[in-house]
């Protein structure tokens, strides 16, 4: 059985961490605003006739499969429980939410630099419900790096001592990339790379908020 953590909710509002809380809060929204503005310029940008799709040794060989249900409806429930999860351990919130808001907004800033067209035959989000809120979202512009495979990576890095939870992020983090190469929503440069750019946020984030992440580790029991 696991022990109780003793750190609650409480303790966020104690000994200076409102302030970090607060600052967690307002990094997460500039990422959000600056991964806005990064969508909006670039399918402005890829309307230009330079804009032109490239080859790609894994999309030239590899069918077309409608693989929306995972991309879409996948993405927004795994969203929902990872956020469920994260706030039931306190201890992790606010390195989570700042290695997030890290993750968001260096996605934004590669989104915005190199500019290719969609690759041919790819599969678009329909006309559902969770199709409208994945696309009102914003979750389907960019490619480089790949989000899907992404984000569940970066969350394994944080829950890592979580065997369970680590495991089952890893696996999801496969699943998305393997779904979003065969939907070609996707180069293969975005995915293959996306763990990597993910380890180095984690490092940065490490290096940057070392007092929220010295919180996770003293709550970890100790090794044997």
């Amino acid at each position: 059985m696991d022990r109780q953590d003793p750190f609650t909710y409480k303790d966020i509002f104690r000994d200076g961490r409102l302030f970090s809380l607060l600052t967690a809060l307002f990094l997460l929204a500039g990422a959000y605003v600056a991964e806005y503005f990064a969508g909006v310029y670039e399918l402005a940008y890829s309307m230009r006739p330079t804009s032109t799709y490239v080859g790609d040794l894994l999309l030239d060989n590899l069918p077309v499969v409608d693989l929306n249900f995972i991309i879409i409806e996948g993405a927004l429930f795994s969203i929902v429980l990872g956020t469920a999860f994260v706030f039931s351990k306190p201890r992790y919130v606010l390195f989570t939410l700042k290695a997030l808001a890290l993750f968001i907004a260096t996605r934004a800033l590669f989104v915005s630099l190199t500019h290719v067209g969609i690759y041919p035959g790819n599969i678009d989000p329909g006309v559902g419900i969770f199709d409208g809120i994945y696309t009102y979202l914003n979750f389907q512009s960019g490619f480089f790096f790949s989000g899907h495979t992404g984000l569940p990576f970066l969350i394994a890095l944080i829950f890592w001592e979580n065997r369970r939870a680590r495991v089952t992020l890893l696996i999801l983090s496969s699943v998305f990339a393997v779904a979003v190469l065969l939907a070609h929503i996707h180069y293969s440069i975005d995915v293959l790379a996306a763990p990597f750019m993910t380890y180095g946020i984690f490092k940065i984030a490490q290096y940057l908020f070392p007092r929220d992440y010295a919180l996770i580790k003293r709550g970890e029991p100790a090794r044997r």
